[in-house]
């Protein structure tokens, strides 16, 4: 009988062929075909759980299961399962106002409607504002943005509408922390990871503002078993063992639609917002920016779990919809005299998932040309690039490597990444610890590339690095004729600031004064 591939298995749950749980091994393999032959996905990593056994877990090489990976708003499922948690508790209650939570910030509320805000209107999103609120919020007070968020007069009555606002999540984590003399991180290790048995968190980090409070809405790294585990939780409707972590009443309350979403550009964000949850076509999900997924099926008794690198997150969703659900059927196919064979396909695939290396010759037509040559910008920055003064090209006994200049930043990082020809080549560029907040430790990377020729003789160095802790990469590429330099993201991070923070802030450690 086949198992999932990786000795290690997320969290204590069990693993098992999947036609042993009524899963068709062939769905998956056709989903697997789908997101690799889709032009705008790059897939990282899909974990599936079936009956509570784990039925098929892979990562697409150079991903790996003990890298933590950015989950942008997927966190936001966290933060509410936090919530949750702390009004279990009866440390909090969802109808105390946040004025009432926050006391020293009830000053900055400065209309009634604001100071009407509650934890279950925030939660939900809520908040009688039209739209996003972070970057007002954040002018407004960049030290503190609930003061900030406080003073934005909401445009309607708190929880009449919906719309997706950051300073709601971040006020809800707030709120968890300040109630728990504690960062929403630290809570959850105790709470949630270690009684589901989630390995590796020594790895995960939550990015914060200001020091010592945890986003909230955003920031979190943690493994896709992680996620997996939580929505076996939320499937579970709160038990886990013989234990129950969350009560079963908030899972349903969570998980409900309690506002509408009739104006979200996709279908699947239009079937209504629960607590920090979307509805969709099929159950619920938590998500998250670039396709960042945490998807909870309790029709068919499943949970998905899946990163990736995309902008287009409604394919990801078709993919589930058109070949994974049919999978999970329960019909005899997936006990057919072709399942053990089907199961052992779905084993050796998932041992075997890879990202294709990027194109490119390991040498150059002309080393001389090209050693010791200094690129720089030729252009302003085109939007998608990333801000890089200046990528020496070097030869080297070890082969040839770039030594790179970030200038977004008034103290820009200088690492260095070895070409790579027809490989993914592991890297762990250090930061030094003066480095300001993003200081110490390593980034881990991963490096692929070479030199292009064009129609016409024309060369130039192509080189992809992918920040393996976040869904992000960056295409450098130079041409030595011109020593002219492009930086460009495939996917661009949603927060400035240095390339050194495209990694869990557990792996930074900078000096103290």
């Amino acid at each position: 009988m086949s198992t999932p591939s990786s000795a290690v298995v997320p969290s204590s749950l069990p693993t098992s062929s999947p036609s042993a749980q009524g899963v068709d091994a062939r769905g998956v393999l056709a989903f697997l075909d789908a997101v690799e032959a889709h032009p705008l996905i790059d897939p990282h990593s899909v974990v599936l759980v079936r009956h509570g056994h784990v039925v098929a877990r892979g990562w697409w090489a150079p991903y790996a299961p003990e890298q933590p990976h950015l989950l942008y708003s997927l966190s936001k499922s966290f933060t509410a399962t936090a919530l949750g948690m702390a009004v279990a508790d009866g440390v909090l209650s969802l109808d105390d106002r946040l004025v009432d939570v926050l006391p020293g910030l009830a000053d900055a509320a400065t209309s009634e409607r604001a100071r009407s805000l509650t934890l279950r209107h925030l939660v939900g999103m809520g908040s009688g504002h039209l739209s996003e609120t972070w970057d007002r919020a954040q002018a407004a007070d960049p030290d503190e943005p609930l003061r900030g968020f406080l003073g934005i007069e909401p445009e309607r009555e708190p929880g009449t509408v919906f719309a997706y606002n950051q300073p709601c999540t971040y006020a809800v984590g707030a709120a968890v922390q300040h109630a728990r003399g504690e960062t929403l991180l630290d809570h959850l290790h105790s709470r949630v990871f270690e009684p589901l048995g989630v390995t590796g968190t020594e790895c995960f980090g939550w990015q914060q503002h200001p020091a010592g409070r945890d986003l909230g809405f955003t920031g979190l790294h943690a493994t896709t078993d992680a996620v997996a585990a939580l929505g076996v939780l939320l499937l579970q409707r709160g038990r886990w063992g013989g234990e129950q972590l969350l009560p079963a009443a908030w899972v349903d309350e969570a998980s409900r639609a309690h506002l509408p979403t009739p104006h979200q550009p996709e279908v699947d964000w239009r079937q209504g917002y629960g607590f920090q949850l979307w509805r969709q076509r099929h159950g619920y999900r938590g998500d998250g920016a670039f396709g960042q997924f945490m998807l909870v099926l309790p029709e068919h008794d499943a949970v998905v779990a899946i990163t990736s690198d995309t902008p287009d997150m409604q394919a990801v969703l078709d993919a589930v919809w058109t070949h994974l659900l049919p999978a999970l059927d329960d019909d005899e196919r997936a006990r057919s005299a072709s399942s053990a064979d089907a199961d052992d396909e779905l084993a050796q695939r998932l041992v075997a998932l890879a990202l294709p290396p990027a194109d490119g010759a390991a040498e150059p037509s002309d080393e001389l040309a090209w050693d010791g040559l200094l690129l720089t910008p030729s252009a302003l920055l085109q939007p998608g690039d990333a801000a890089l003064s200046d990528v020496r090209v070097e030869r080297r006994a070890s082969g040839w490597w770039l030594v790179v200049q970030e200038s977004a930043v008034p103290e820009g990082w200088r690492f260095e990444v070895p070409v790579a020809a027809g490989e993914w080549r592991l890297h762990d560029a250090p930061v030094p610890e003066d480095l300001g907040r993003t200081g110490g430790g390593v980034v881990p990377l991963a490096v692929s590339g070479g030199w292009v020729r064009a129609v016409g003789g024309t060369e130039s160095l192509q080189v992809e690095v992918r920040f393996l802790q976040t869904p992000h990469r960056l295409v450098i590429s130079g041409e030595a004729a011109s020593a002219s330099l492009r930086a460009r993201w495939v996917t661009p991070p949603l927060r400035a600031g240095s390339l050194a923070e495209l990694r869990s802030p557990a792996l930074a450690r900078p000096s103290t004064p």
